[in-house]
């Protein structure tokens, strides 16, 4: 392919790309941004209550512990189109260091030319919808997703592993997760400095901010009806698939002990890469509220079975195939009627996809250990 067929196809792709980003209904305003900026704002600036706050008069508020607003808190003393051109910025690097780690790789081993596809991916990332939303909303699950990501790279190599992890938890509670995924591989002392760097940032916080520390461990932490509905078709967990059935709790507990061991028994035995990729789907599947922008943490396992596929044409297909779906908005169909049996297979789509991936990339482990155990056997 010429150089000139190469460019036109980018510049094609990124006018159609611009159209469709410009005229889809799903755009999100940066407004978790706005919340994270109007709740430090409040906090610091006019002595308000972190946990009380809402947002222009919603029913949305600050729902992640204290550390966070520690964090958020340059916010409070930055205008608006700069928090949003942070915000860009931010997420765009945090594209680009996972398009580092496994685009470029991937490309280079097969002596691809890298300066056409990247272009192409980095439009992909704003088309999936996941990472989409936590553009248009100004969230922090890409940040979160490459501090773990970080961590798990050197997991090996490096004696001060478990710090991303750890502060990803103080953040945000999801990524405690991957301190059990740390526990089943042994890997005890990165475990255990995920534990310390989450344990110090939450008890520097509680000198720093002891009123909205008790606030949160105490009273906003347990109260879920300040995250918003389960039953809302963006909750795309098991526990949201549950909800919207009307079934009761005790068949979403079972169907998350079906999860758990799945991944015990796969991640245990797989290599990080492929931890990494189940841990992030687990941790979906598993939490009560997943809303669609939190699925970013599908990336690593789409990167890897990609990866995995480019040889493979029907298995690619099928992999894009997941991704077109996921950046198809098809969930939102059913936004205001998500209950009972008919609305079961689309409003719960993206929760098939992942479960989909976490079979398909914990299978090959699954495949080779019962190999190994056969052939002892004989």
């Amino acid at each position: 392919m010429t150089n000139r067929r190469q460019w036109a196809i980018v510049i094609g792709a990124t006018l159609a790309v611009g159209v469709f980003l410009a005229t889809i209904p799903t755009f999100r305003h940066f407004f978790d941004l706005g919340v994270y900026r109007g709740a430090v704002q409040s906090w610091l600036l006019h002595d308000g209550d972190l946990y009380r706050y809402r947002y222009q008069g919603t029913e949305y508020g600050f729902t992640y512990p204290p550390f966070a607003a520690i964090v958020f808190a340059p916010l409070a003393w930055t205008s608006w189109p700069v928090a949003v051109a942070a915000g860009l910025v931010v997420n765009a690097a945090m594209v680009g260091l996972l398009m580092r780690w496994y685009v470029l790789p991937a490309l280079r081993s097969r002596g691809w030319t890298a300066w056409s596809v990247v272009p192409l991916v980095f439009l992909a990332f704003l088309l999936f919808e996941p990472s989409r939303d936590t553009f248009s909303y100004g969230q922090i699950n890409l940040v979160l997703l490459v501090l773990v990501g970080a961590d798990l790279r050197n997991l090996e190599n490096n004696r001060l592993s478990g710090w991303g992890v750890g502060l990803a938890a103080a953040i945000k509670l999801t990524p405690a997760v991957f301190i059990g995924y740390l526990i089943i591989r042994r890997q005890y002392r990165a475990a255990a400095t995920a534990v310390g760097t989450a344990a110090g940032a939450t008890l520097i916080t509680l000198l720093v901010a002891p009123d909205e520390s008790r606030t949160f461990w105490t009273q906003a932490l347990w109260d879920t009806q300040r995250v918003g509905r389960t039953e809302y078709v963006s909750n795309q967990s098991l526990h949201g698939v549950i909800a919207r059935l009307q079934a009761p709790e005790t068949a979403w507990l079972a169907l998350v002990a079906l999860v758990l061991a799945f991944w015990w028994w796969t991640a245990r035995n797989a290599d990080h890469r492929t931890g990494f990729a189940l841990t992030g789907m687990v941790a979906c599947l598993i939490s009560p509220i997943t809303w669609v922008h939190h699925l970013v943490w599908l990336l690593p396992a789409l990167f890897l079975l990609i990866e995995q596929s480019l040889d493979r044409p029907r298995r690619l297909a099928a992999v894009l195939g997941a991704v077109a779906l996921m950046s198809s908005s098809l969930v939102w169909l059913w936004w205001d009627k998500p209950f009972g049996w008919l609305s079961f297979p689309g409003s719960n789509a993206y929760v098939w996809v992942t479960i989909g991936l976490m079979i398909a990339v914990g299978y090959p482990t699954i495949r080779a250990a019962t190999d190994r155990n056969r052939a002892e056997l004989r």
